[in-house]
C-alpha cells in the first residue's frame, strides 16, 4: 500500500530515471538550430571532427549531444525521418548499455541509429544483432544510407558469404548480423591455424535487437559447430518399427519437461520385442553393451509419441524441417542433436542423414558477455528484467510512447473446448470483417493456423495465412496487415520485424505493385494514387476501430501475448485485443489450474458458451509465471554448466591464439616434452615411495611408447640406485638431444610451421574428445541427485579432472608426434581437382533435451580449418618460379571451396584461384 502511494507521489524508478535524461535530450535539442545551419558538406565533416575530438581527450559522453543531434538532422535529410525526444531517451538508454524497451511502432529501429553513430566513431566496430537474415539486410540497407551519409562503413553477415567477404564486413565500422552467424563465426575463428583466417576483430559494443527473443528465448540452447559420424540408419527404422506398435500403457509421458519414459511393464514387453528382432548384445535391455540401443530407444519415443508433425516439424521435399516454437518460422538446415532428428526422419519414411559429432560450442550467454558494452531493445522486457540483470548485468528502461496508447485490451474469454472456441473466433472475425475493421490472428502452431483457416473458409472470409509454410512472403503479408477488411493469420509475431501501418505499407505496395515500371511521369502518378488510397484506407479503418489482434490462445511466456497485442494502437492510433481460450489449450491442460477449476468449468458451460472475469485472467497470468520460472532455471543451469566449459574454453582459445600469434613455439613443446616425462616418473615412481615400489618396467614400456626411444633404466636402478630425479633427467636429456638433432636437419622456416601446426591439429582433436566426453557426463549426472549430491557440483569437478586428463594426454601426443616425425625431400604431384569435402553443421543444441537446431551453408569455413595443410602456411601471392600473379586475391586465404569474391558465381577455385 505504501508503496502504491509513493509511486503515484513520486513516479517510479524508471519514472524518475527517464526524467534524469531530459537534460540531455534538452542539449540535444539546444543544438539542432546550429546543426541544422549546416551544409550537407560540413554535416558529414562532424564526423572527422568528432573523432578528433576523442584524439584529444574527449569521452563519448562528452561528445553525445552534438552526436546525436548530428545524426537527428542527417535523418531528416536522407531518410526524411526526424527522431522524436523520447527516441533520444532510448539513444542515451543503448548508449550506456541498458535495455530500451519500446511499444512496437515507436521507431527502435530509427533509435538504434543514435548509439549506433556515437560509438562507431572510436572506429573500434559496432554491431547490431537481428533475429533474421531479412531483418539485417534490410537494416543494413535502411539505416546504412544514412550511416554512409555522415562518413562511415557499413557490412552485413549473412549466410554462403565467403572468408574475405566476411572479413571485410567484420572490419567496417558497423555491422549488421544475426546471433547465430555472429555465434557460428566466433567459433569457425577459434578452430583455424592462421591469425590471417580469421574473420572478427576484437569485441567492443553490441546492439541486440529484440533483445527478448535473442538473449532469452533463444538462450535456451547453446550454439554447436559438428561434423559426421558413421551411418546408423538401419538402427534408427529397426527401432521407429517397435515403438510404433507399442501401447500406451508401456510408457509415461511428462509434458511440462517433454520426457518421456517406459513403464516397468513396458521395459520387459520392449526387451523381448529388441531380442526378437536381434537388436539386443544381452538379455537385459541396461546392460552396459546395450547402452546405443537404449538411447536410440529414448530418442525413438520422443519422436513417435511426444513430437508433433506440422507443430514441432513439417515434412517437405523429403526432409524434416524444424519448426521454431517462438517464430513459428521454418529453420529449413538445422537438426535435432543426439538422434533425435534422425528417429523423427525414421518416423516419416524419408531419407535418414548421419550424426554429427560436436566440435566446438558455446552458448549466447558466453557469448554476449564477452562484449566490453552491451545493450538491447525490444517492445517486451519487463517481464523478464531480473534475469537480463542475474545474467547480462543489463538494466531494463521502459521508455514512454510518444503519443498515449490508445488500444484497448479485453478480458480473456474462456470456452469449454476448441471446436466451440474456433466457432467463436470465426464469428467475431467474420463480424469485424464487416465493419472492415483489419484481423490480425496469433496462432501457437502451423496446426491452429490451418484448423482456423478452415473455419473462415466455411464463414466465407478471405484471409492471408502466415506460417512456416509461406514465411518467404511474411514481411509482405505483414505490412499489408492495416488494409481495409485484412484478415491476417500468423503463427508467432515474435521478432517478425515489420510495422503493421493501418491503411496499407507504402513502400511494400510500390515494390509489390509497380517494381516492373520504369521511373518516370507515370511512376511518380501511379504513387500518387497508392498515397492517395491508403490515406482514404486509414480513415476508414480508423473509424471501424482499427486494427484488432486476436489471439487464440496463450503461449506459455507472456512477452509473446505482449508481443501479439503490441501489433495494435501503435504511435497512437485506435486498437483492440483480444485472446479466446479454452480447457483443451496445452497451457491450460499442463500448467493451468486443478482438476476442481476443469470440473466447474465444464458443468456449468453450456456448448458454444463463452465466460470471462478478472479471476480467470489473473489463473492465466500465475500458469504463465510458472512456465516462465521453470523456463528461467532451465536457462540457468544451461548457463551454470557452460560457464564450467567457459572456463575451459578460454584457457583453450587463448592458448590457440598464443600460438598463432607466435613466431616459434619450440620453448611451448619443449615444456610439453619435458612435463609428458615428469609424468610418466611420476606415475612409475610416486613420490614417496620406496625403489622397489618403482614400476621401472612399466615406465621403460611408456618411455618406448610416447618417446620412441629404449634406455636401460633397470640397470641404472641396480647399479646407481638412482632417485626418481635422476632418471627424469637422464630421459629429458636424451629426448631433448634427439629433437635438437632432428631441428639441426630441417629448415627451420619449415619446422617452425611443423610444431605450430600439430601443436595446434592436436590440441584441436583433444578438445573436441573432451567436448564429447562432456556432453556424455552431463547427460548421466543428473543420476548423482539419487545419492543426495548436487549434479552441478559433480559435473565441476568431474569436468576438471577430465580437462587435466585431457592436457596430459596433449602434450604426450605432441611429444610423441613430433620426436618421431621424419622429413622427406617431397614427390612432385600433379595439380588435382580436390574432391569436394563434407558440410559440417552449426546448430543449437539443449543439453539437457538434447534439441538442436541450426546449419551453416557449405561449411567451407570450417573445412579451411580443419584440413588446413601440416605447415598451415598461407597461399603465395607469386605464380610458379616466383613471378607475380594475376589474381588480385591472392594471399587472402580464401577457402577453394568458397565463392569467389569477385562476385562471378563461381567457386574460388574455378575462377580467380585457377589463375598462376
Amino acid at each position: 500500500m505504501l508503496n502504491s502511494v509513493m509511486k503515484a507521489v513520486f513516479g517510479s524508478s524508471n519514472d524518475r530515471y527517464v526524467k534524469s535524461l531530459g537534460k540531455i535530450v534538452n542539449q540535444i535539442n539546444a543544438l539542432e538550430p546550429q546543426i541544422q545551419a549546416l551544409t550537407d558538406e560540413e554535416l558529414a565533416a562532424q564526423t572527422d571532427k568528432f573523432r578528433a575530438q576523442l584524439a584529444d581527450g574527449k569521452t563519448l559522453d562528452d561528445i553525445l549531444p552534438e552526436a546525436f543531434a548530428t545524426v537527428r538532422e542527417a535523418s531528416v535529410r536522407v531518410l526524411g525521418m526526424r527522431h522524436f525526444d523520447v527516441q533520444m531517451v532510448g539513444g542515451i538508454v543503448l548508449h550506456r548499455g541498458e535495455i530500451s524497451e519500446m511499444k512496437t511502432g515507436e521507431g527502435k529501429t530509427l533509435v538504434a541509429t543514435l548509439a549506433t553513430y556515437l560509438n562507431a566513431i572510436e572506429g573500434k566496430g559496432v554491431h547490431v544483432v537481428t533475429v533474421n537474415d531479412y531483418l539485417a539486410k534490410r537494416d543494413a540497407e535502411w539505416m546504412g544510407r544514412l550511416h554512409r551519409f555522415l562518413g562511415l562503413t557499413i557490412g552485413v553477415i549473412v549466410p554462403d558469404l565467403s572468408e574475405f567477404q566476411r572479413r571485410e564486413a567484420y572490419n567496417a565500422d558497423i555491422t549488421y548480423s544475426t546471433n547465430n552467424e555472429l555465434g557460428f563465426d566466433y567459433l569457425r575463428d577459434n578452430m583455424k591455424h592462421e591469425r590471417s583466417q580469421m574473420v572478427q576483430r576484437p569485441f567492443n559494443f553490441a546492439i541486440v535487437d529484440e533483445v527478448d527473443s535473442i538473449l532469452i528465448d533463444e538462450a535456451r540452447t547453446p550454439l554447436i559447430i559438428s561434423g559426421p559420424t558413421e551411418d546408423k540408419s538401419e538402427l534408427y527404422i529397426a527401432i521407429d518399427e517397435v515403438v510404433k506398435t507399442i501401447p500406451e500403457t508401456w510408457y509415461e509421458k511428462d509434458e511440462k519437461t517433454r520426457n518421456i519414459s517406459l513403464t516397468e511393464e513396458g521395459t520387459e514387453e520392449i526387451e523381448k520385442l529388441l531380442i526378437e528382432k536381434g537388436l539386443l548384445a544381452t538379455d537385459n535391455l541396461y546392460d552396459v553393451e546395450n547402452t546405443q540401443v537404449v538411447h536410440h530407444l529414448d530418442q525413438a519415443l520422443k519422436a513417435v509419441h511426444m513430437f508433433k508433425r506440422d507443430t514441432d516439424y513439417i515434412v517437405k521435399d523429403d526432409k524434416v524441417i524444424i519448426i521454431d516454437e517462438f517464430t513459428g518460422r521454418m529453420m529449413d538446415g538445422r537438426r535435432w542433436s543426439n538422434g533425435l532428428h534422425q528417429a523423427c526422419e525414421a518416423k516419416e519414411g524419408v531419407k535418414i542423414e548421419p550424426e554429427n559429432q560436436t566440435l566446438a560450442s558455446i552458448t549466447f550467454q558466453n557469448y554476449f558477455r564477452m562484449y566490453p558494452k552491451l545493450s538491447g531493445m525490444t517492445g517486451t522486457a519487463a517481464t523478464e528484467a531480473n534475469e537480463f540483470w542475474d545474467i547480462y548485468k543489463m538494466n531494463v528502461v521502459e521508455i514512454p510512447t510518444n503519443v498515449p496508447v490508445q488500444r484497448i485490451d479485453e478480458e480473456d474469454e474462456f470456452y469449454k473446448n476448441t471446436q466451440d472456441k474456433f466457432q467463436a473466433i470465426a464469428k467475431a472475425i467474420r463480424e469485424k470483417n464487416e465493419t472492415g475493421q483489419p484481423v490480425l490472428v496469433g496462432t501457437v502452431s502451423i496446426e491452429k493456423s490451418e484448423l482456423l483457416s478452415e473455419f473462415l473458409d466455411k464463414e466465407g472470409v478471405k484471409h492471408a495465412v502466415l506460417n512456416a509454410r509461406f514465411h518467404e512472403q511474411e514481411a509482405h503479408i505483414v505490412a499489408q496487415a492495416g488494409r481495409i477488411g485484412a484478415v491476417t493469420i500468423a503463427t508467432n509475431m515474435a521478432g517478425r520485424g515489420t510495422d503493421i501501418q493501418l491503411g496499407g505499407n507504402l513502400e511494400f505496395r510500390i515494390e509489390d505493385e509497380l517494381s516492373g515500371m520504369e521511373d518516370g511521369p507515370e511512376k511518380d502518378a501511379a504513387i500518387a494514387r497508392i498515397k492517395a488510397e491508403i490515406a482514404e484506407e486509414k480513415r476508414r479503418v480508423l473509424e471501424a476501430g482499427g486494427l484488432f489482434v486476436l489471439g487464440t490462445e496463450r503461449h506459455e511466456s507472456r512477452r509473446i501475448d505482449n508481443q501479439l497485442r503490441g501489433r495494435s494502437g501503435r504511435q497512437g492510433d485506435p486498437g483492440l485485443s483480444r485472446f479466446y481460450l479454452c480447457l483443451e489449450d496445452d497451457l491450460l491442460r499442463i500448467f493451468g489450474p486443478d482438476t476442481l477449476f476443469s470440473r466447474m468449468m465444464n458443468s456449468n458451460l453450456e456448448d458454444g458458451e463463452a465466460i470471462g472475469s478478472k479471476w480467470l485472467s489473473k489463473a492465466i497470468e500465475t500458469a504463465q509465471k510458472k512456465v516462465e520460472a521453470r523456463n528461467y532455471e532451465i536457462r540457468k543451469q544451461v548457463v551454470q554448466y557452460d560457464d564450467v566449459m567457459n572456463d575451459q574454453r578460454k584457457v583453450i582459445y587463448e592458448q590457440r591464439a598464443e600460438i598463432m600469434d607466435s613466431e616459434a613455439v619450440d620453448d611451448v613443446v619443449a615444456d610439453m616434452r619435458h612435463d609428458a616425462i615428469n609424468a610418466l616418473v611420476g606415475t612409475a615412481c610416486p613420490p614417496g615411495s620406496y625403489p622397489e615400489q618403482w614400476d621401472i618396467a612399466g615406465l621403460k614400456e611408456r618411455t618406448e611408447e610416447v618417446l620412441g626411444i629404449s634406455l636401460p633404466m633397470e640397470q641404472w636402478v641396480e647399479e646407481d640406485h638412482v632417485e626418481p630425479e635422476l632418471i627424469e633427467e637422464r630421459i629429458r636429456e636424451e629426448a631433448d638431444r634427439i629433437m635438437e638433432n632432428k631441428v639441426a636437419a630441417a629448415d627451420p622456416a619449415l619446422w617452425r610451421r611443423i610444431e605450430k601446426s600439430v601443436l595446434l591439429q592436436e590440441m584441436d582433436q583433444e578438445w573436441k574428445e573432451h567436448l564429447s566426453t562432456l556432453d556424455a557426463l552431463r547427460q548421466v549426472v543428473w543420476m548423482r541427485a539419487h545419492a543426495q549430491k548436487q549434479p552441478i557440483n559433480e559435473y565441476k569437478q568431474e569436468a576438471f579432472s577430465l580437462f587435466e586428463s585431457m592436457l596430459d594426454k596433449l602434450r604426450e601426443t605432441v611429444t610423441s608426434k613430433l620426436i618421431r616425425l621424419e622429413l622427406r625431400e617431397p614427390e612432385p604431384m600433379p595439380m588435382i581437382d580436390l574432391p569436394e569435402l563434407p558440410a559440417f553443421l552449426t546448430g543449437h543444441i539443449d543439453p539437457l533435451t538434447g534439441l538442436e537446431n541450426s546449419n551453416d551453408g557449405d561449411g567451407s569455413a570450417t573445412q579451411e580449418a580443419l584440413f588446413g595443410s601440416l605447415a598451415g602456411s598461407p597461399r603465395a601471392a607469386v605464380g610458379p618460379g616466383g613471378a607475380a600473379t594475376d589474381n588480385p586475391y591472392a594471399g587472402m586465404n580464401i577457402s577453394r571451396n568458397a565463392m569467389c569474391p569477385c562476385g562471378s558465381g563461381n567457386k574460388y577455385k574455378h575462377c580467380h584461384g585457377a589463375i598462376g
